[in-house]
C-alpha cells in the first residue's frame, strides 16, 4: 500500500510528547487563509520553484525531457505545470536547491522503517509517531496501517487532524490511536466558513464524539489577528472544551507568515491578505488571549507554543 507523503521530521520536539517522528501526508479539504504548508493542500505531486534560490544556470531547461521549463521576458524560470510530468529530472539537475517536488509515493513498510529507527529515542523520552498533514485522514487506509504496525511495536500514536471528515473514518483509525492533537480554528460557523472555505458543524461534532473516546486530546488552535483572536471567541471555545474529561492540554499557536515563499513557489492564486502580509508589524501572543480559557479550563495545561508550525 501506497501513500503520498511530504515529508518526514525524526527528532520532532512539537507534534506531541517526548521525540518523535511526525509524518506528513499531502491532501486536506481546509483552504485556510494563514495555511503554513501550501504544498500540502492539493492530494497530488507538485513542483516548487523557489525564485530567490536560483542562480540562473539553465541545468533545469537542458535537464527537462518535455520541454517544459523556458525563460521568461525578464529572464526568470517559467513552468508549464499543465503538462509537466513531475519527472523529477529538473530536481536532480538543480544545483542551488531552487526546485522541489512537493510529494513523495511511499509504501506504508518504507514509511514504518523509518519510524523504527528511532525507537530507543520514543522509549526513552516518553515519544512516539505523529501522523499529521494537511489533513491525513484523507489517506485513512495508508494511516491505520501504519499505526497498526506501529501499535503492534509499541509506539506511542498521535493523530494530527482537524477532524472534517465522516466520524466512521476517524471511528477507523481510533483504535490505534494513543492521542488527538485536535486543530480548531473558530467556533463561529461563518467565520470558520470565510477563513478556511469550510464550515465547521461536522468539525465540533466529531470533537463532541471524541471526547466520549479512550483516547487523550490536546487541542491546538492557531492564533490569527482579527480571525479568531478576540475575547468572545476564546470564552466560547473554552466553554466547548469544558467537558471534555480526556483533554490534557491547549497549545495555542502564534501567527507567522511563513507561508508565503511557499505559496509563491507553487504559483498559488489565491494567497492569503493573511501570508502576504510581509511587512506588517511583528505579531506578538497576548496574555488577553489565553487568560479567559486559563480560568475556564483551570485543570489543563494551556500554553503558547511558539514553535509550532500552523
Amino acid at each position: 500500500m501506497k501513500g503520498l507523503v511530504f515529508n518526514i521530521q525524526r527528532f520532532s520536539i512539537n507534534d506531541g510528547p517526548g521525540i518523535r517522528t511526525t509524518v506528513f501526508l499531502k491532501g486536506c479539504n481546509l483552504r485556510c487563509q494563514w495555511c503554513h504548508n501550501p504544498e500540502s493542500i492539493n492530494v497530488h505531486q507538485e513542483l516548487q520553484h523557489f525564485d530567490q534560490l536560483c542562480i540562473g544556470c539553465g541545468a533545469c531547461i537542458e535537464a527537462c525531457p518535455h520541454s517544459v521549463i523556458s525563460t521568461g521576458d525578464d529572464s526568470k524560470l517559467e513552468f508549464d505545470r499543465k503538462h509537466c510530468v513531475k519527472c523529477g529530472a529538473c530536481v536532480d539537475a538543480c544545483m542551488s536547491d531552487a526546485i522541489e517536488l512537493a510529494g513523495e509515493y511511499m509504501d506504508v513498510e518504507e514509511v514504518v522503517e523509518t519510524i523504527a529507527k528511532d525507537r530507543e529515542y520514543y522509549e526513552n523520552s516518553g515519544g512516539g509517531l505523529t501522523i499529521s498533514g494537511g489533513e491525513p485522514l484523507l489517506q485513512k487506509d495508508f494511516v491505520k496501517e501504519i499505526f497498526r504496525r506501529t501499535k503492534d511495536m509499541g509506539i506511542h500514536n498521535t493523530l494530527d487532524t482537524a477532524a472534517h471528515v465522516d466520524w466512521s473514518v476517524l471511528e477507523e483509525v481510533l483504535p490505534y490511536v494513543d492521542l488527538i492533537l485536535l486543530d480548531m480554528k473558530v467556533m463561529d460557523h461563518d467565520k470558520h466558513f470565510e477563513s478556511t472555505g469550510r464550515f465547521n458543524h461536522e468539525i465540533l461534532e466529531n470533537a463532541k464524539r471524541l471526547a466520549d473516546e479512550d483516547v487523550d486530546i490536546i487541542v491546538r488552535i492557531p492564533v490569527i489577528p482579527s480571525v479568531n483572536d478576540t475575547d468572545e471567541n476564546m470564552d466560547r471555545t473554552a466553554a466547548f472544551l469544558s467537558d471534555f474529561e480526556r483533554l490534557v492540554g491547549v497549545e495555542l499557536l502564534p501567527y507567522h507568515t511563513l507561508g508565503v515563499d511557499k505559496n509563491l513557489s507553487l504559483v498559488k492564486r489565491c494567497i492569503s491578505r493573511h501570508s502576504l502580509n510581509r511587512k506588517s508589524r511583528k505579531w506578538k501572543p497576548s496574555r488577553r488571549v489565553s487568560a479567559g480559557m486559563i480560568s475556564r479550563l483551570r485543570s489543563v495545561d494551556v500554553s503558547w507554543n511558539s514553535f509550532s508550525l500552523i
